[in-house]
């Protein structure tokens, strides 16, 4: 195979890694990926350490889906050691960093009354002093503004930490990745490669555009072994042919959960991608060789990870022209700037859009539209609804949105278009406040409090209230994370009497019942539109 030609297969099983903890959004901004090494990372391996063999009984308990158990069966402890003390020492600058946040905090609590700050600039500590702004909101509150675009350039942005684990998926059955580090395997090729690195560009383009495999392992820097390693992921088989929209109207495939390809002749969108590999199945699905060669503009709707996925990103970097994202106020720690992550880790045309912000496309538009709730009462701006106009055709992604305030949807109506068709997610339950912000928080959160703050979209009621204010022709639930190809991010298991199931049934059974078209989405699904 030395000299052959070669393609990547399309079972290749990408995991971004940051310190070998599986890569997602609040592990590239500094601040936050400081909170997470000591309030997710740290706390994990040392009760790992403490107690191997309740980790392996609670992973193996469907009640602790998703908990902050090491899936290793009790095993690997040296392992596990090993990374913990690498971590402690060359992630100590991220350590004090997440130190002096808390410092920072506490300062203000006690010491900001009201008064002028500006006295407090010299008690800040060291290490962040000129990456922080201490603000007053309109109550007298204290709060700190970060200035994240010099955090990225300061110590405390290391691209070091970040690789990439390549192997053959051959299944839906991943384990849950975000807590449990990726370890070394005899069969993973572990490429120390950091993110924004345009080689990775250049191994994904593989897929549909062959080379000489003796030019790709010198352009990754591999050594003999992992060219080895690498040759497990070629063929020389060339891929299926895409097959391109060459309708008159609009096409529409449900890719799973809540990423949704939108095609018509020279354009395609791709909303909050997530796919599935390409490996034999009971269940039917599209996979990235679905997707067209170009993709004109892929939608973020926000950032948490089932929604923003490097795994699925950074194969998709090279197609993509421009990526949309909700844009935010800029600095607030549970609210990291996607744009300025998305920059830092490659991805160099970032477009933001504010609150009924449009981009002009052929024959139509992307307008950004408000996306209240599911996100524990905190202050994020960072998430967007969108709709889609095209021609006559009008699509609203409404994502996670949970109708909490139906008077919203009631100004929307004499701004928007009547949709013809609405994706709304309705995983009514949600998890906790703490499951995926717990290592942001600064003080401790009551546990009552912490479970009445959910990560929840609409129910029922809440979404048939935004079905007809808008006057949606067409109802589609997604975003539920019933496929299993999720599992490794979602950790959702559901049955017939999960809640989520029996509100989403009721949705579509009375929307039926008023001669609305509506379904709940799951595999594959296609619509053409004239």
């Amino acid at each position: 195979m030395a000299g052959a030609s070669v393609y990547l297969k399309h079972n290749v099983q990408v995991e971004p890694l940051v310190d070998q903890w599986y890569a997602w959004a609040h592990l590239i901004p500094p601040m936050t990926a400081a909170k997470n090494i000591t309030g997710r990372h740290l706390r994990i391996m040392d009760s790992y350490l403490d107690a191997p063999e309740m980790h392996a009984q609670a992973v193996m308990n469907p009640k602790m889906l998703g908990g902050p158990f090491i899936d290793y069966n009790g095993g690997r402890v040296d392992e596990i050691a090993a990374l913990r003390a690498r971590t402690k020492k060359e992630r100590a600058p991220m350590i004090e960093l997440s130190a002096a946040i808390d410092e920072l905090d506490k300062l203000l609590q006690a010491k900001a009354t009201g008064f002028t700050m500006q006295n407090l600039y010299e008690s800040v500590p060291p290490c962040l002093r000129g990456y922080v702004e201490l603000v007053y909101d309109l109550n007298a509150h204290p709060a700190v503004r970060f200035i994240e675009p010099l955090l990225y350039h300061s110590p405390y942005y290391q691209r070091s930490s970040q690789t990439l684990m390549l192997s053959i998926c051959g299944g839906d059955d991943r384990p849950f990745v975000l807590s449990t580090p990726r370890l070394e395997e005899p069969d993973l090729l572990h490429w120390e490669v950091p993110f924004d690195d345009p080689a990775i560009d250049d191994l994904f383009r593989l897929k549909a555009e062959p080379r000489c495999r003796d030019e790709v392992c010198e352009r990754m820097g591999l050594s003999a072994e992992q060219s080895r390693l690498l040759d497990r992921l070629l063929t020389a088989e060339p891929p299926r042919q895409y097959q391109p929209y060459t309708g008159a109207g609009v096409r529409w495939r449900y890719f799973g959960h809540a990423c949704i390809l939108v095609e018509t002749q020279g354009l395609s969108l791709l909303f909050d991608p997530v796919l599935s590999y390409t490996y034999e199945s009971d269940i039917s699905r599209y996979t990235y060789e679905d997707l067209p060669d170009v993709i004109d503009y892929a939608l973020i709707t926000h950032n948490h990870p089932d929604h923003l996925l490097f795994e699925t990103m950074l194969q998709l970097r090279h197609k993509i022209r421009h990526i949309v994202v909700p844009r935010n106020g800029g600095g607030l720690l549970q609210d990291p700037s996607m744009r300025l992550l998305l920059n830092q880790t490659g991805f160099k045309k970032v477009i933001e859009l504010a609150e009924m912000d449009s981009i002009d496309l052929p024959n139509g538009s992307i307008t950004a539209l408000p996306f209240l709730g599911e996100h524990s009462d905190l202050y994020i701006m960072t998430k967007t609804a969108y709709l889609v106009t095209l021609g006559k055709r009008s699509l609203l992604f409404g994502a996670d949105s949970c109708n909490i305030e139906p008077r919203l949807y009631e100004h929307l109506r004499g701004e928007i278009p009547q949709p013809d068709a609405i994706f709304l997610g309705m995983e009514c339950d949600g998890a906790p406040l703490t499951w995926l912000y717990g290592p942001l928080l600064t003080g401790r959160i009551e546990r009552a409090m912490d479970a009445s703050r959910r990560l929840a979209g609409s129910n029922f009621q809440q979404a048939l209230n935004i079905i007809d204010t808008l006057s949606c022709k067409e109802a589609y639930v997604y975003a539920m994370g019933q496929e299993p190809w999720l599992n490794y991010v979602m950790s959702i298991k559901y049955t017939e009497t999960s809640r989520p199931i029996v509100e989403s049934n009721k949705l579509i059974d009375e929307c039926l019942r008023r001669g609305i078209h509506a379904e709940r989405l799951f595999g594959e699904r296609e619509i053409l539109l004239e």
